[in-house]
């Protein structure tokens, strides 16, 4: 498991906490963001071939991915949110992309 999680405060006040490699296509994702217990996909935006941000809320919290450089690029709105939450989240993607 991830020992560190980034501290990237964006503009609009969420923090970019971790990035894991884009070895699956985004549709991949959406279906593994499905069977996080507890998960609501509230927006999914893509133009079919390159780019695309997901937005799902987890214990009250609300999330979303896009994908840069090779990367997927996990934000929570809430800077605050527990780690504890943001480690279960990582676990569950982790699963899928390492």
């Amino acid at each position: 498991m991830l020992s560190d999680l980034l501290e990237n405060k964006m503009n609009d006040g969420s923090r970019h906490f971790v990035d894991l490699p884009e070895v699956v296509f985004f549709d991949e994702l959406y279906d593994h963001t499905e069977e996080l217990d507890g998960a609501q996909i509230t927006e999914f935006i893509t133009d079919g071939v390159v780019g695309m941000w997901l937005d799902f809320e987890f214990h009250e919290h609300e999330f979303s991915v896009t994908n840069q450089f090779g990367d997927y690029w996990f934000f929570v709105k809430d800077p605050e949110c527990p780690d504890e939450i943001l480690f279960e989240i990582i676990e569950h993607f982790r699963q899928l992309l390492d």
